[in-house]
């Protein structure tokens, strides 16, 4: 008879979750058990009770406290992923809109369930909640190049929900690129990177669009560019990261750039129409031959892009969701053989022959 009670109580818990009763409706329903049989304890005598169950009143009370807060908190939270639901995928149609549009704003229940709890780390965050997690939905990034930084970067953007994401690069997947490029596996050597990195970003989110080019960014690639809200340079040429930024600045959209080489990295964001420099303004000119060797010659260890391909993302998060303070004027350099990390002040030329002629955005009050 001792344990008659306790048995109950797990009885009625169990046949409720298996009914399909969400756990706020199950705490509800032990609540006014609960205070059935707080009432029983009050008007039957202390020695009756005693041979129905194992607690006095007092544990009882105490039973009851800590069940209330189980079904304040439990409350609270419902509250929270409802609001949050709604403005990850519950807006209404806009006037003018085609019921196309309207309908895929209007996510299934399932999908806005399935997308707060997804993103629960980030919406609990207060720099970025709800509205931020909203602005990750609505962003595009365009990744250029699909190596060393471009494979973490992607990877904690598509993570992250970033809606669309376009990863463009034109080489083929390599036994080489298994050391650092952690977005692939030994079955995709000679596949397409893009398209190897896509099918990886589509698996790990499938709430996002990703699209693949294959193909080199140039100078001449402002109108693409301008579809897109940031780019992410991880490219390991000089001239190609001299052509990618003259078409970010062609096109006004800021640009992260990152850069490896054996144990030191750096990372800093260009973009003239907030009023800080290009890329040119720091790089004006190429390097001397064998001052600047790219990865396959001068070689890199394998956890140095992760680290600045994590920030890549890090700094586009923040730029898209309005957190913190980005780099814009400022390069970080990493130094991962001695654990060392320093930050430098970056200036735009007013003789910049790319972004000279470029003025920057007023401030938003």
């Amino acid at each position: 008879m001792a344990l008659l009670l306790p048995l109950c109580l797990l009885s009625i818990v169990a046949a409720a979750w298996l009914m399909g009763w969400g756990i706020l409706r199950v705490l509800a329903g032990l609540f006014l058990i609960w205070l059935i049989v707080l009432a029983l304890m009050l008007a039957a005598p202390a020695s009756e009770f005693k041979a129905f169950g194992t607690l006095d009143v007092r544990s009882w009370l105490a039973l009851g406290v800590a069940l209330g807060l189980g079904l304040g908190y439990a409350s609270l939270v419902g509250a929270i992923r409802a609001r949050v639901g709604a403005n990850l995928g519950g807006a209404q149609a806009a006037p003018g809109m085609t019921g196309s549009e309207g309908a895929r704003l209007q996510a299934p229940d399932s999908e806005q369930d399935a997308a707060v709890e997804r993103y629960a780390r980030h919406i609990v965050l207060r720099e970025i909640g709800g509205p931020g997690q909203q602005k990750l939905r609505d962003a595009s990034v365009l990744i250029v190049g699909a190596g060393g930084l471009g494979a973490p970067a992607a990877l904690y953007l598509a993570g992250a929900g970033v809606g669309r994401i376009n990863i463009a690069d034109p080489d083929t997947v390599s036994l080489s690129n298994l050391q650092r490029q952690i977005i692939y596996r030994t079955t995709d050597t000679g596949r397409p990177k893009g398209l190897a990195a896509a099918e990886a970003l589509r698996a790990l989110n499938p709430l996002i669009n990703v699209e693949a080019t294959r193909r080199r960014i140039t100078d001449q690639d402002e109108s693409l560019i301008g579809k897109f809200d940031i780019v992410l340079d991880g490219t390991d040429s000089f001239s190609e990261r001299a052509a990618i930024n003259a078409a970010c600045v062609a096109a006004g959209v800021p640009l992260i750039a990152g850069a490896i080489s054996q144990w030191e990295g750096q990372l800093a964001t260009y973009d003239p129409s907030s009023g800080g420099p290009c890329f040119a303004c720091v790089f004006p000119e190429q390097p001397a031959p064998g001052l600047a060797l790219p990865c396959a010659e001068a070689g890199v260890v394998g956890p140095l892009p992760g680290v600045i391909g994590s920030m890549m993302a890090l700094e586009a998060i923040k730029y898209i969701t309005g957190a913190g303070e980005g780099m814009t004027g400022k390069m970080m350099i990493y130094d991962g053989l001695y654990g060392e990390t320093r930050s430098i002040s970056v200036k735009r030329r007013p003789d910049c022959p790319v972004c000279s002629g470029v003025e920057a955005r007023p401030h938003e009050a």
